[in-house]
């Protein structure tokens, strides 16, 4: 690798910083690029929402190192931030360090990446040539040369539509004004949006049941307020989570206040059904056409919906790398049996790191949640890990590249092959499969498991 030239961060959430902390830490040359006017950007946009994984879980190790060398104020280990508390906090001090904000382009959108004078098709020469990073900074293109290229993108920002086919449904970019992706800041900003409407929430993860938590304390104080909760899966109960099991409390007593608004008839479950189309009616409002079980299916007069059914990586501006995906949920390739929802539920992959996220193109690495791309199953403590470990690796640590150094809660919840029983006995649904790691520094909270978990409590970096 040449080291004097940088290594290009894309993105500019807690994972991308991470990667920023790691290569000061060791003096290497970077440049971050996010789309942003602020580090924390996408954060930003859920800044009203608390995490259910505390600060332990949620601040890099590198990172903190170089804070506290600062003089930053650490948080409270066993306090659980909101998104705003993570940007203000965290992400907005470790941006401003010495080391790390000279080395920042905000409000530059990354739009294409190459080898410098190689094509895709080109092999010949291709590993000696440096990256070209082209971006767009105030209505500018420009671009900078690069060793080695981090991918931390993310997906928050490509959510999935409403379309059971993953296409948008028929009418749904039609009817823009009336949907929302992601989870609105109901109790504030958005509250006159939402108040004495009737209002549908469609996904079964934790970024529905963080919406549907807040519709329920809008309706509380608003009793005119009805919400319906729309689920392709065939049991709602299926998506209440591991309750007590649940490595952190949090999150656990999060599935279970789903089950408690369904049991008091406080939300009212439309399961499984698919939405194909969304018109609008005589009345201005709109309904939601799809099938349930074979049938024809219709929710009527809707005044809003909220859309949390996940998110999908965008591979638009890397078309000239030869990057790989699974071609199903895609993510990185090696990680894909381990997250695939299809085969079990389990909240996070075994620890993982240069090795397994390793592409075609040397040098150039996905991580963070875009590497498990559609899977719904991120946690920030696997994104600082594989950064980490990246880093190691383009410094020519290959020793510290191979340590395993993370420290997972479990989720009390896993399905598939191999899975516990309801009362928690059974094998882990996370058998650990071959790796170039060395388990040399694991911090586990449950040893036996490598379950984690996602949604917005948790991950979203």
């Amino acid at each position: 690798m040449n080291h004097a030239l940088p290594t290009a961060i894309m993105g500019g959430g807690p994972v991308a910083l991470a990667a920023a902390a790691q290569l000061a830490a060791r003096n290497m040359p970077f440049v971050l690029l996010e789309q942003g006017t602020n580090v924390g950007a996408a954060v930003w946009s859920w800044k009203h929402v608390r995490m259910f994984s505390p600060w332990e879980f949620n601040i890099d190790l590198a990172a903190r190192e170089l804070l506290l060398q600062a003089g930053w104020p650490e948080p409270d280990h066993a306090h659980m931030p909101t998104g705003e508390e993570l940007v203000r906090d965290y992400l907005e001090p470790l941006s401003r360090l010495n080391s790390i904000r000279p080395f920042l382009k905000l409000n530059s959108k990354v739009t294409a990446v190459h080898r410098k004078g190689f094509d895709k098709m080109k092999t010949a020469g291709r590993e000696q040539a440096p990256f070209i990073i082209e971006y767009v900074h105030e209505g500018r293109t420009q671009r900078l040369e690069a060793a080695s290229v981090i991918d931390a993108t993310g997906t928050w920002l490509t959510p999935n539509p409403i379309g059971a086919s993953g296409n948008l449904a028929d009418g749904e970019a039609l009817h823009a004004d009336r949907i929302t992706y992601g989870i609105p800041d109901i109790l504030g900003r958005d509250r006159e949006r939402y108040a004495a409407r009737n209002i549908v929430v469609i996904g079964s993860g934790h970024s529905a049941i963080q919406a549907l938590t807040l519709l329920h304390e809008l309706k509380l104080q608003m009793p005119e307020t009805t919400i319906h909760w729309l689920l392709r899966k065939i049991d709602v109960s299926d998506a209440f989570g591991g309750g007590e099991r649940d490595g952190l409390p949090a999150r656990g007593a999060l599935g279970a206040r789903a089950k408690q608004y369904v049991r008091n008839g406080n939300v009212i479950v439309h399961t499984p059904v698919m939405i194909h189309r969304v018109s609008r009616d005589e009345a201005a409002t709109l309904t939601l056409l799809g099938t349930k079980q074979g049938e024809d299916y219709a929710i009527e007069r809707v005044d809003e919906v909220i859309v949390a059914t996940g998110a999908r990586p965008d591979f638009s501006f890397l078309r000239e790398l030869r990057y790989a995906a699974d071609s199903a949920i895609e993510s990185v390739p090696e990680l894909a049996d381990l997250i695939d929802p299809n085969i079990h539920s389990c909240g996070t992959v075994r620890p993982h790191g240069e090795a397994e996220l390793r592409q075609p193109e040397r040098n150039f690495y996905i991580v963070g949640s875009k590497s498990y791309g559609r899977a719904p199953t991120f946690l920030l403590a696997t994104g600082y890990e594989q950064v980490r470990s990246v880093v190691a690796m383009l410094a020519g640590d290959e020793e510290a590249a191979r340590e395993v150094r993370l420290r997972l809660p479990e989720t009390g919840v896993c399905s598939g092959a191999g899975s516990p029983e309801p009362d928690g006995g059974g094998s882990t649904c996370c058998t650990p499969t071959s790796s170039s790691y060395k388990p040399i520094a694991v911090t586990t909270a449950a040893a036996s498991s490598c379950c984690g978990s996602t949604g917005k409590g948790s991950s979203c970096g």
